[in-house]
């Protein structure tokens, strides 16, 4: 007997919670080198500080007040909240400097006051959920696609270099997982907020994989390490919701 949508859309909803959970994970490597050295040595924290607003975002977006039925958008958005705070707080407690820590703090401050901006204007301006969801959702796909400026950047090393080095080969996989697994749980109640941007994602993950496969063979495993792991971490280009 067939399942019905709401619980086909669940079951896909907790899978997609579960890729997402270990996308959000997959910095742990450059936080255990940052940790080891004691210092955030070139690498960058604007891709974390980033989707700590994007995560904010979703979580709006999944409020009941604002775009019922999606608790599953709120649930793993609420966890790459937390854990996109702790990479910030890694990078705040290592960074030498106070100029550094001081730009961290100020585009926190900035990401809470565009934020609650955005509050304000969804519950004191908005009636009905249609248009807050109008609103919130717009916002969130602007968010994202802005967000693939990482991957594109990563893409265009490979074009350039015939090598994929640099590309992680499962972390594209995951991407790719990532945006087909949202872009069906998106379709089954139609939601074009999220699909869009998991759309998307699917491509470029697609793309990733697609290059990897055609530029393998002439990739040179033993070229000069020299390249910025900040320049190269895909988790935060894609959405998670």
């Amino acid at each position: 007997m067939a399942m019905d949508p709401d619980t086909t859309r669940t079951i896909v909803g907790i899978i997609g919670n579960v890729i997402s959970f270990f996308l959000f994970l997959s910095p742990l490597p450059t936080f255990h080198k940052i940790w080891q050295e004691k210092s955030v040595q070139h690498f960058k924290p604007h891709p974390y500080l980033v989707t700590v607003l994007n995560c904010a975002m979703w979580c709006l977006y999944g409020m009941p007040s604002v775009h019922p039925d999606s608790l599953l958008v709120i649930t793993i958005n609420s966890i790459g909240l937390i854990i996109e705070s702790i990479y910030v707080g890694v990078f705040f407690l290592y960074s030498n400097t106070w100029p550094k820590r001081q730009a961290i703090l100020l585009f926190l401050v900035g990401e809470a006051v565009f934020f609650f901006i955005v509050v304000f204007i969804t519950f004191f301006f908005l009636q009905g959920t249609t248009n807050r969801s109008m609103l919130v959702g717009l916002i969130c796909i602007a968010m994202n696609i802005g967000m693939y400026a990482a991957p594109l950047t990563v893409m265009a090393r490979v074009i350039k270099t015939k090598s994929v080095k640099y590309l992680p080969f499962y972390l594209s996989l995951a991407n790719f997982a990532n945006g087909i697994i949202w872009s069906i749980y998106a379709l089954i109640k139609f939601d074009s907020y999220i699909l869009i941007p998991n759309g998307l994602g699917t491509v470029s993950g697609l793309v990733q994989l697609m290059l990897f496969g055609y530029y393998y063979k002439t990739t040179n495993w033993d070229e000069d390490d020299s390249v910025q792991q900040s320049d190269l971490e895909l988790h935060d280009g894609h959405n998670k919701a």
